[in-house]
């Protein structure tokens, strides 16, 4: 359901965006790209789980592999061929339905017409009736600053990614080879050593140093380094670190809640069930 719920989104937006021909400001064979990568984010999960139900472990462990070499060969294509810079999650920005699907009474008029009225006593501004849209498409925020918004928002979708240079561009690379790496170390110490999990954390870690410069990057790029850095707390939910060490606290401060605060039960009791079975999904805590 997830999967699919993802993949509607996905095609939805691309219809709206054909019919209101608001483009993305990429290439035909770039967009393509980030459209078949979305759609393995938007699957990974489902095809992991169908692998391990039809061809056991072995074919999981394939199924995992495949998908993310196919995803690091996408990455790199438009890191390194389509110069598209910091790689953001997800790939493609989902339609704002709020600002660019609006019915045509919505539509401000331009022209001799004042869109907005500001009292004289009380400085308030107010929409002028001529540009008062229905009822079920209006919004009650300050005519200025919803339009200002908009027209922020637009901008983000139309920037051109800032240009990584040549540190940048390894820190990239090391982002998007962490996860081949990842699992080459696996096939070599297996699943309980220590130096797949040390590895990775280094990568993560060295990546994020070297693009520690975020100064000219656009709003959505220094969103997704932030969304990076969060990540590195999922190392706490990530084997062998969650077997040996986290698993025994998390269950206990969850049941200590469920047992002492009211209500929290009907949050924390769910959760414990849950958690064991989202950290065995491999694109759930590695992906």
């Amino acid at each position: 359901m997830y999967s699919a719920s993802n993949l509607l989104v996905l095609l939805n937006d691309g219809i709206l965006r054909k019919e209101l021909q608001k483009k993305l400001p990429v290439s035909l064979s770039q967009q393509k790209l980030l459209t078949w990568l979305s759609v393995l984010e938007c699957v990974e999960v489902f095809m992991e789980m169908g692998a391990a139900k039809v061809w056991g472990e072995v074919g999981r462990w394939l199924v995992i592999a495949l998908i993310q070499l196919a995803k690091a060969v996408l990455r790199m294509f438009l890191l390194i061929w389509f110069k598209a810079g910091l790689q953001t999650s997800p790939p493609i920005i989902p339609l704002n339905r709020e600002t660019q699907v609006q019915p045509p009474d919505g539509k401000h008029s331009h022209g001799s017409q004042e869109q907005s009225y500001v009292g004289k006593r009380s400085n308030r501004v107010v929409r002028t009736l001529q540009n008062t849209p229905s009822l079920h498409s209006r919004h009650w925020g300050a005519p200025q600053k919803q339009e200002r918004w908009e027209q922020q928002h637009q901008e983000e979708l139309n920037i051109t990614p800032t240009p990584l240079g040549l540190q940048e561009t390894i820190a990239e690379s090391l982002y998007i080879a962490r996860p081949l790496l990842h699992l080459l170390s696996l096939g070599l110490w297996g699943q309980r050593s220590w130096k797949p999990w040390l590895l990775s954390g280094v990568v993560d870690v060295t990546s994020l140093s070297l693009l520690g410069d975020r100064k000219g990057l656009t709003r959505r790029e220094r969103l997704e380094l932030r969304r990076r850095t969060i990540l590195l707390l999922y190392y706490l939910l990530r084997s062998p670190f969650y077997d040996r060490f986290s698993e025994a606290r998390i269950l206990f401060l969850l049941q200590l809640l469920a047992d002492h605060v009211p209500g929290t039960g009907l949050l924390t009791k769910p959760l414990m069930d849950y958690l064991p079975a989202w950290q065995k999904i491999y694109f759930y805590n590695w992906g």
